[in-house]
Formats: C-alpha cells, sequence, structure tokens
C-alpha cells in the first residue's frame, strides 16, 4: 500500500492551535491509474479515554464540559457528556489517563486496563485514541476533580447508573463516540 501513495506537496494552513495541514498526493489505483488528490488533516496529536465502573453500585463516571464544536454544529448549549480524556502529550497513554482521570474526575485509578485503539474521525483528524475501563470506588476519590484552571477546563463530575446511561444514548443526551463506544463495551463485556 506504501507504494501506491507519494506526497507531493504540504502546506501548513494553521499551526494556531495545533497543525492543519494541506497535502497533495497521489494515489495509484487498483487498476493502475494514477490520480491526484488533495485533503486536509488536522494534527492534535494522540489521546486517550478511561470509563470508571463501579460493580456493586452498578454506576459509571462521566463528565459534562462545554465544547465549543458542537455549540457551533447545533448543540444547543454546548454542553457534551462524555468519558475523561486527555491528550498524550508526551506521556504514554497509560500515564496520560491515568493523569486525566485524576485532574477531571478527582479518583486515583489503581488497576486499569487497555481495551483497544481507534481512529475517531479519519477522514480529516490524524488522532488515534487508546481507549481503557477500570472499576472505582468512593476511597480513590482523592480531590473535587473538576480539571485544570491553568487549562481553563470547568468540568463537572457525574455519577450515573449505568443502565441510565445507556438510556441516555438513545434519548440523545451522550452523544460522545468514545463515550458511546466505552459504554458498549462495559455492556458486551458484562463488566456490570
Amino acid at each position: 500500500m506504501i507504494d501506491s501513495i507519494r506526497i507531493l506537496d504540504t502546506q501548513i494552513l494553521s499551526d494556531n492551535w495545533y497543525v492543519l495541514r494541506k497535502i497533495t498526493y497521489e494515489y495509484v489505483n487498483k487498476d493502475g491509474t494514477k490520480q491526484v488528490q488533495t485533503r486536509e488533516a488536522y494534527d492534535r496529536g494522540n489521546g486517550a479515554t478511561i470509563l470508571l465502573y463501579n460493580k456493586e453500585q452498578k454506576s459509571v463516571i462521566l463528565t459534562r464540559q462545554f465544547r465549543l464544536p458542537t455549540f457551533v454544529n447545533g448543540n444547543e448549549d454546548g454542553m457534551l457528556i462524555e468519558a475523561c480524556a486527555g491528550l498524550l502529550d508526551k506521556d504514554n497513554a497509560e500515564d496520560c489517563i491515568r493523569r486525566e482521570t485524576e485532574e477531571e474526575t478527582g479518583y486515583k485509578i489503581s488497576d486499569i486496563r487497555k481495551i483497544f485503539e481507534a481512529y475517531m474521525s479519519p477522514g480529516s483528524v490524524t488522532e488515534i485514541l487508546h481507549f481503557f475501563v477500570a472499576e472505582y470506588s468512593k476511597e480513590m476519590k482523592i480531590t473535587d476533580g473538576g480539571g485544570l484552571e491553568h487549562e481553563e477546563e470547568n468540568i463537572e463530575v457525574l455519577e450515573i447508573d449505568f443502565e441510565s446511561a445507556l438510556k441516555m444514548i438513545g434519548s440523545g443526551k451522550i452523544k460522545d463516540g468514545k463515550t458511546i463506544m466505552l459504554l458498549q463495551y462495559i455492556k458486551l463485556n458484562n463488566l456490570l
């Protein structure tokens, strides 16, 4: 496959927040003909996400925060209910998600399990997201969470009954892809 693609030109359109590139490439079709295509790719780095669950309470920990892209695309108040997540920066995925879990939810988790990786929007975004699950208990709560002020995070921590969270997918109260995937993983694997 690598022989069928040749990068012809790369232009940086923006590096204000992360990097948006316009890439022109030559692609060799199955029949051997060549085609030149131009696409844009947004590189924001890779990330990690986690769903905390409690077997005894049959509950999960989610967050709610304002997400500008959802607001400009019709989400009336811009608030999104989602699983804890963050960018890897220079960390490995496990270290990242441990740090993000503590910052966002206030839980210091011990045993975490990586379940898979996925490209979340491969038509335009380079990010690979690493998915994790972990059990939580009240004893693991060490702070209120809510994110970091210097990162301008204003995160509400939610503890939700698992079956209620599943129903929130159908009602449209949960529309975040990574969160839907994690909730379905818990259901399909009978973790709760």
